[in-house]
This record gives structure tokens, sequence and C-alpha cells, in this order.
């Protein structure tokens, strides 16, 4: 970030920094006004309800509402943030907020918001849950917490009651442009502009005592020419702000004489300023709605203008001083609502589509950059690694493992967003599908792919819609393979094997003998846990003779393990032996020891099932030997265990206790809990 520069004169058409004391449009700290309407609010939370009144219930069975409505503008947010300020310390569980209005105007998806909840109440779900799952999940979260959803700029009624969690110990605040009909017991807050000291003291503010003092009818004349609406007020305070020689007179003059051409007083407040920025920032600004949720950083602004990212920065400040943007954490900055659509307008209007899509596929291609080195810091031990980073521009570069991993929490929702447009978007696949394996290389390296799953799973969806699209069947195996994985991972078994047999097409299509042979063996595997055991062999046994005939030894050794229990399970001991015989004997060519011995202990357990003990015993002695090669004490306990279990049978009670006390003995005062498991666990 840059250090702040001093303050001077500007002429029409420059632009500069504002001290932040003057420059935070839209904070709570520069909340004023709206003692009434917050009064009202605050009685409404202790106001009985209309059920209550009746007679019907004690208590409502759902949380409070409040509805804030009013024009995008009128500080709907900022009264929102001010009420939740005043009552957070009696909802001890805390504040939990969603935005339900993409930049573009089009209504938030209700999966996604949930999503985005859950996370910040600390609640992990399952990949591929829908709406109805994470609803209950939500609902069970929130069922016994006395919590705060602050719900942005609802769309319909819909959206907020998906939201609402069955707790009436529970507050939702939300905001909207009109009433919500449907929610019972709901009575807005209607907003208008402020009241006229309020205006006037926003805008001291933002410019100072002395330009106020000095004609303090002029600056109700400006609050009234901006229909004393906040965002008219920050702008046009921002606007004065960076002059320090205009006069409060003149920009309410200057504003008069502008003709209405839409949009209100916040339209004509916003051309003021936008007419007065350098062509170099006009054009900054008009790219900022292609940034993914209306957040932008100095890395986006930077590629989106083809400017440097230090000169994007200073930019973005500036304008956060203007109005024009808000500060947010993380060093980003949020394009409000109310000027989405004005900048939007200019964007369609004033650049042409060619340039356009050359400013997406910049900022793409930096974001993928990004990505490339947020994934190397989780790795930089390496020494290929640490000299690809080494090899990255300084801007590009995060200080440490730490900073990374913040970078990727902070701005997941917009890379995430970034890569559904880009698939959206139909000509940007090359570029889409690095982002997305990028995105999904950083997140397995730094949260694992088991907390990121719910990720991923969303991520694979996109991967199969463009292969599908571009009839790449290479890719379009592996992401019905991915999504399949994560299905059966969440108990979706049947969805699962749907996927596994489309993959197997895919994958033959592609010519490709792993996606193929990844793709049999997986079906087996889904139809075993369905408890198909004849299918299961069946399967297994195509993905063994492909492995075969393509001389896979490992593959060979664990398909034979996978045969070898389904075998067990199904009752076919005989057939079980001979499996588990060869897999043991594919170890063996392998130099794998350990996987020798697991597989000679699995025949131990098949010739225990099949009545032969003294068969089982030898074996199990010889997988101890072979464990014992290896230096796998857990093994070699688990197996003396197993042992122990046999002597008993055999009626060899002491043996059996000798044997227990040597696999005490491996583990010290640990008790044994390793647990022998065939190939296919």
């Amino acid at each position: 970030m840059c250090p702040p520069r001093s303050p001077q004169p500007v002429a029409q058409g420059e632009l500069r920094s504002v001290p932040r004391t003057q420059g935070r449009s839209g904070s709570v700290a520069d909340f004023v006004g709206r003692r009434r309407e917050l009064k009202e609010l605050r009685e409404d939370i202790a106001r009985t309800g209309l059920d209550t009144l009746s007679g019907r219930k004690a208590k409502a069975p759902r949380a409070r509402v409040l509805l804030i409505a009013g024009r995008p503008g009128s500080g709907r947010t900022a009264l929102a943030e001010e009420l939740v300020r005043e009552v957070a310390g009696d909802y001890p569980a805390g504040v939990f907020r969603a935005r339900l209005t993409m930049p573009g105007g089009e209504p938030a998806g209700t999966e996604a918001v949930m999503r985005a909840l859950l996370q910040q109440l600390g609640r992990t779900t399952p990949p591929g849950a829908g709406e109805d799952e994470l609803g209950a999940v939500l609902r069970e979260t929130l069922a016994d917490r006395p919590a705060i959803l602050l719900l942005d700029d609802a769309a319909d009624v819909y959206q907020v009651d998906a939201l609402l969690p069955d707790n009436p110990e529970c507050l939702a605040v939300v905001t909207a442009q009109g009433p919500l009909t449907g929610i019972p017991d709901v009575r807005p807050c209607t907003l208008g502009g402020l009241d006229t000291p309020s205006a006037v003291e926003m805008l001291t503010q933002r410019i100072g005592d002395l330009r106020v003092a000095v004609d303090p009818r002029a600056a109700e004349d400006l609050a009234e020419e901006c229909g004393h609406q906040p965002a008219a007020l920050a702008l046009a305070g921002g606007w004065l702000a960076a002059r320090p020689k205009a006069t409060v007179t003149d920009l309410a003059k200057q504003l008069h004489d502008l003709p209405s051409r839409g949009g209100g007083p916040v339209g004509r407040a916003f051309r003021l300023v936008y007419d007065s920025l350098p062509q170099p920032a006009q054009r900054t600004l008009r790219l900022l709605p292609l940034a993914p949720t209306g957040l932008v950083d100095s890395h986006t602004a930077s590629a989106l203008a083809g400017s440097s990212v230090a000169g994007a920065q200073a930019t973005l400040e500036d304008f956060a001083a203007l109005g024009l943007l808000r500060p947010a954490e993380g060093g980003l900055f949020l394009l409000p609502g109310c000027l989405a659509p004005l900048v939007r307008a200019l964007l369609e209007t004033q650049e042409r589509p060619a340039e356009v899509q050359l400013a997406r596929a910049r900022m793409l291609e930096r974001t993928v950059r990004l990505l490339h080195s947020c994934r190397a810091m989780a790795e930089v031990d390496h020494d290929p690694v640490r000299d690809r980073f080494e090899g990255l521009p300084r801007a590009l570069r995060f200080a440490d493992r730490r900073a990374a991993a913040s970078w990727l929490d902070t701005r997941l929702p917009a890379l995430t967003a970034a890569a559904h447009l880009a698939v959206a978007d139909g000509e940007l696949d090359t570029l889409a599908r690095r982002l997305i394996a990028a995105l999904v290389r950083a997140l397995a390296e730094h949260r694992g792919t088991g907390p990121a799953a719910p990720e991923l799973y969303g991520l694979h969806r996109l991967v199969l819609d463009v292969a599908e699209r571009r009839a790449l069947h290479r890719e379009r195996a592996a992401a019905l393979l991915n999504l399949a994985d994560l299905d059966a991972e969440t108990g979706r078994t049947t969805e699962a094997l749907e996927r596994y047999r489309a993959a197997l097409d895919a994958g033959r299509a592609a010519n490709d003998p792993y996606a193929t042979g990844r793709a049999m063996e997986s079906v087996g595997g889904a139809h075993q846990e369905l408890g198909d055991c004849h299918r299961a062999a069946d399967w297994f046994g195509r993905a063994l003779s492909q492995a075969l005939a393509r001389g896979e030894r490992a593959d060979e050794a664990r398909l034979y393990g996978r045969l070898g229990n389904v075998h067990t399970l199904a009752g076919r001991y005989g057939e079980a032996l001979r499996s588990w015989r060869a897999a043991a004997a594919g170890h063996r060519k392998l130099a794998d020891v350990p996987g020798q011995a697991k597989a000679l202990s699995e025949m131990a357990r098949v010739q225990e099932y099949a009545g032969r003990p003294e068969e089982a015993l030898h074996t199990c002695r010889e997988a101890i030997g072979l464990a014992r090669q290896a230096g796998d004490l857990r093994l070699q306990a688990a197996l003396q265990v197993r042992l122990a279990d046999t002597l008993d049978r055999l009626g060899d009670p002491a043996a059996a206790r000798l044997h227990r006390t040597a696999a005490d003995r491996l583990l010290g005062d640990d008790p044994v809990t390793y647990e022998i498991r065939s190939g296919s666990d």
C-alpha cells in the first residue's frame, strides 16, 4: 500500500488522495442521524407478536424479522449495521452476515448463501449437499444459539424464508428495496432521506467544520440537491474534500445545473464525481464491475486497467475517499450496490466488447498467477518450487505461508465466483480450466482435500461443464471420477455409481486406460458398498484383466486384494484364498513388504473362516515375520493379537496370553488400535 500523500489543491480532472479521517464512506463510525428509526427498530424487537396477541402461541416459532426497506443509496445497510452494533450484546452467539444480491443485480443462490453462513458458524457441510440438506443443517446449528443474521439486499421473500432459523431467540435483520409480503408479523421500517441537520453533519464529517460554518445555508442547499440521500452526500463530500478551495455553494450550483438523466440525486452526484476524474481513473472505474462479487483489490484493478499494482492501489484509495468505493477487510474495496448499475451502464456504453473481454482475460490470468504463488508458498521447502517462486515478480509473492493462506481464505468467494463467471462466459474456457486447476491445487495444499471437499465439489462440476461443452472426454472422465468419489464419501452411493459408469464411457471415448481402469474398479467398489458382491467381483475382475494386459503390477496386487475381500464377504473362501495368495505374490514382486504382510494376514483370516486354523496359524506367523522385517510395530502388534485369537480357538490359552503380552510390549502403554484392512478399504 502506498504511503499517504500530502493534500494539494487540484484542478478539474485531477485525482488526489484524501486523509483517512475524511474518507471512509459507509462505515459505522460515519453513521449519523436515524435515531427515530433506530428507536422504532429496537422497540420492534421487544414488541409482542400478532400470534401472541391472538392467543395462538406463547412465543413465535421462528426468529424475529426486522425489515429495513429503502432505495439503494438511502443508507439502509448502514442503519442495519448500526442497529446490529447496538443490540449485539443481547445475542451472545454472534452476528453472521450474507448478501442476497449479486453485483450484477441477480439474486444470489440460496445454496451458496447457506454455505457461506454455515462456514461463518464453523459448520462443515457435505460436498454436493442440496438446498434442503443445507437448510436443515443451518436450522439445526441455530436451534439453540441466540444469534443475529444480517441479510443484506434481499431480492424476494423466498430467499429470506429459506434462511430463517426455527429459534425465537434469534434476530434476522433484513434490508430490501420494498416490503417482503409472505413473512408474517413483519412491519417494514421504510427509509427516506436524512433530516437536514443529519445531512449537514454527514458533510461536516467529510469536509471539516470550517467550510460548513462559513455558509451553513449553502450546506443545507447542498443537502437538498443531494435529496438528503447518504450515498449522494458521501459523493458530494468526497468531491469537496479533494478540492480544499472549492466552496459548498459552488458544488450545490453545479449539482443544480446538471441535467437529470435518471438515477436521481445519487446519479447526478455520481456523474459530477466521475466527470472530475482523469481519463485513466475513469477507465479503471468503468472496468470494476467485472470484478467478481463486487470486491476488488490492487491486483484486480491493476489487471483490469493494465496498470501497475502500486498505481492501482493508490487509485482505489482515492476512489474510497471520493465515496465511489467502500473499504473492506483484507485490503479489499467494495463497489456500493447503488453505484454498481451506474458504473455498469458506463462499461456497456463506453467500452468495446473486445476491450472488455481482454480486461476480463487479464484479470483471470493475474488470478491464475497469484494462485500458483499461493500454492508455491505451501511447498516452498522443495528446491524446484522455491526456484519457481523466486522467479515470480515481487508483486506476486507472499511473505510466508500464513499470508498466502489468509489471502486464499479472504478471496475464496471471489475466486469461486471468478471460476463460475469464466465458465459461463463460454469464450474463455482455456483460462477457466487453468483457473479451476490452480484453485483446486491451492485448496488441496493449504486446506487438504477433506476440509476443502465442499469447494472442490463445485469446482469439479465446473470442469465437467466445460468438458461436456468442448467434448473433452479425458477431462470429462476425470471430473466425473472426482465428483463420484465425493458422492461416495458422503454416502450417495447410487449417485456415485451412475457417475462412475459415465466416467467409464468417457474414458473409453478418450482411449484413456487409466480412466477406464479406475472407473471399472470404482464401479466394483460402489456395487460392493451396495451389498452386490457378485457384480462387484465382476467389475474388479474386468479392471484386473486390463491391469494384467498392461503389466501394471501395483494395480494387479491391489485388485487381487479387492477381489479377495469381496469373495470373503460373499462366503466364497476358496476364491478368496486364491485372490489373497495372488495379492501377496504381487506385493512380493514389488518388494512391498508391508503390503505382503497385510495380504498374508487377510489370508489367515479367510483360512480361519474356512475352518483351517492350523493353516491360519502358519500364515499369521509368516506375516509377523514380514511385519518385523518392515519395522512396522503396530502391524506386528495387530498380527500378534490375531495370532492370540487363533490360539484361543485352538485351545492354547497360555500361548495366546504370551502373544498378547508381546503385542502390549511392542506398543508400550498404548492400546492395540491398528486394524488390518484389505485393499478395498
